[in-house]
């Protein structure tokens, strides 16, 4: 039985995991934060404030699903710059 390769990316799987997630979970978060929620704007930040972790630690997780570190900084930060471009989108209305 033969052992699989050390991938020595796995550092810059996590670094892409970390900053890119974070700010992907954030454009998560506002995105959550423009619906009209009836639950009030404290008890809408509280929701998002709690939400916030879960999203992060889930796209966190996922990062190592990748093949390369370069694919996880590459996907990862095309998917912000969709969330983010979402998120000014519907603010905008």
């Amino acid at each position: 039985m033969t052992s699989k390769p050390f991938r020595a990316d796995w550092i810059s799987k996590s670094f892409a995991g970390i900053v890119l997630g974070f700010f992907a979970a954030m454009a998560i978060c506002g995105l959550f934060f423009l619906l009209p929620l009836q639950i009030g704007r404290s008890g809408e930040a509280q929701l998002i404030m709690w939400l916030l972790g879960p999203i992060w630690l889930s796209i966190l997780s996922t990062c190592f699903l990748f093949r390369t570190g370069a694919r996880a900084w590459f996907w990862l930060g095309l998917t912000n710059v969709v969330l983010y471009a979402l998120y000014f989108l519907f603010k905008s209305f």
